[in-house]
């Protein structure tokens, strides 16, 4: 570099002497550091481009793949939602949820959102729609349903957008969730098939102020003590000559299979193989809680019902109510029905393992259709489980949030609903029923051997009964295979 301006720099001197000669003193003070500074700055002007042209050389390859997510335009593009809430104000509230999305997204997306009935309807509907390929976008079911779907490649995996840079949730929104109702949605491979929008839970309706007159200061922590209440809230109904009462006065015993795994995940076992892919209901654990239940039916501090038993929890005929959390509205409105001022909350099941809830997440799966609805389809979804939205789900469903940031958010509901407290704090005992394509037909399987284990002569029946289960299962997973 020094070589190419030396013979500028000779010039350059040359005609500063010259000029020198014919001017005043003071003015080649000033005008050869003007002279001066410019080739100085020739060399930086060269290098200048030079420093900020390669780095732009070698990053403009590494922003391709991350503008292609953002470039897909999603304007226009329209996803179906199935769901299972179309009267009340679970309807009022998913339609303002629906509305508020379509009417502020900035994708451009819109959300028609179509009632299919309850649960059994929408998978009847589903099935329907595999085999003519007029296929929704959104689904709402149970896991095990999804799981099905699941096997002959219909279902999207939620695992790619969760994560996704520029679409799926941070590691605060990932934080916030409660894990064990983000795990209810996956299948044993990993495969995040469904995605929890909100929860409920199958727990015990327990009449605080008949115990408290029974002489129990608190809810059961023990079988035994669960036996001891059961037991003596039948003697005092049939001790009171009321022949109305004649009878009652215990846990109402409905045998489902919700209820056998509520007692089950109690008893420290939630009825899979060790795998994870097949069902095993003869453990030890599974024989003690079948043990117990035929003995309070034995015992004689149990009852049925016609019905659901919510004019007899709020008339006493019944200390325990096995129950989910989401029939709180029905519940209360039999208590006013009744006139009753009693005070009553929700408590866990109580076995061997300590305490536990069957958890219900209310989960919803995305149909895999085209990389465009997929995404719109899970960027509705994202914003279904936003906080905001959340507490305006929770306002009108009295589901549970399935993140602690959506708290704060409803705690007018809290203070208006002192009892929906007690069942939120519950749910972190919660297990979640086989997320298995076989669990729509085992379920009924437990829940015809929770019957037979009732009716049976002894509890001498109980190891051969469970052991018929296991075989059924195997047989009904076999099927599907």
């Amino acid at each position: 570099m020094f070589k190419k301006l030396y013979p500028v720099f000779v010039l350059l001197l040359v005609g500063a002497l010259m000029l020198a000669a014919c001017g005043p003193q003071a003015t080649p003070t000033e005008e050869p550091m003007a002279e001066e500074e410019e080739p100085m700055e020739e060399p930086m002007e060269e290098e200048e481009p030079m420093e900020e042209e390669e780095p732009m050389e070698e990053e403009e390859p590494m922003e391709e793949p991350m503008e292609e997510e953002p470039m897909m335009d999603l304007s226009g593009t329209t996803v179906t939602f199935w769901h299972v809430w179309g009267t009340g104000s679970v309807n009022e509230a998913m339609l303002s949820i629906v509305d508020d999305f379509n009417a502020n997204n900035e994708y451009g997306i819109t959300v028609e959102p179509l009632d299919q009935g309850g649960y059994s309807d929408l998978e009847d509907a589903m099935n329907a729609a595999i085999q003519s390929g007029d296929l929704p976008n959104i689904v709402t079911a149970y896991t095990n349903a999804l799981a099905n779907w699941a096997s002959v490649d219909v279902m999207a995996d939620f695992n790619e957008y969760i994560t996704d840079p520029d679409y799926g949730l941070s590691a605060d929104e990932q934080a916030a969730l409660y894990a064990n109702a983000v795990a209810g949605g996956q299948l044993a491979d990993g495969m995040q098939v469904g995605w929890p929008i909100s929860q409920s839970a199958n727990v015990l309706f327990y009449n605080n102020s008949f115990a408290q007159d029974l002489g129990f200061d608190s809810a059961p922590t023990t079988p035994a003590e669960f036996k001891e209440q059961a037991c003596a809230a039948a003697q005092a109904n049939n001790d009171s000559g009321d022949p109305d009462l004649a009878g009652t006065g215990g846990l109402v015993m409905y045998a489902s299979a919700s209820n056998y795994m509520s007692w089950l995940y109690a008893f420290g076992d939630d009825g899979l193989n060790e795998a994870g892919d097949g069902y095993d209901f003869s453990s030890d654990a599974s024989v003690a809680t079948a043990t117990f239940l035929k003995d309070l039916w034995d015992s004689g501090c149990t009852m049925t019902t016609e019905s659901y038993p919510n004019p007899e929890f709020a008339t006493r005929k019944s200390l325990f109510v096995m129950s989910s959390t989401a029939g709180l509205p029905y519940q209360i409105a039999a208590f006013e029905d009744a006139a009753n001022e009693d005070t009553w909350s929700f408590a866990p099941f109580v076995g061997d393992g300590g305490m536990a809830v069957n958890g219900f997440g209310q989960y919803v799966g995305v149909v895999n259709t085209t990389p465009e609805e997929n995404l719109a389809s899970w960027l509705f979804v994202k914003y279904l489980t936003s906080p905001e939205a959340q507490a305006t789900w929770i306002n009108g469903s009295a589901y549970f949030p399935t993140q602690d940031t959506t708290v704060p958010l409803v705690q007018d509901y809290v203070d208006a609903n002192p009892i929906w407290s007690t069942g939120l704090a519950l749910t972190e005992y919660a297990g979640f029923e086989p997320a298995l394509a076989s669990w729509t037909s085992v379920r009924r399987a437990v829940g015809d051997a929770f019957n037979e284990i009732l009716q049976a002569e002894s509890a001498d029946a109980i190891p051969g009964i469970l052991e018929n289960l296991d075989a059924t299962a195997a047989e009904l997973v076999a099927e599907l295979e």
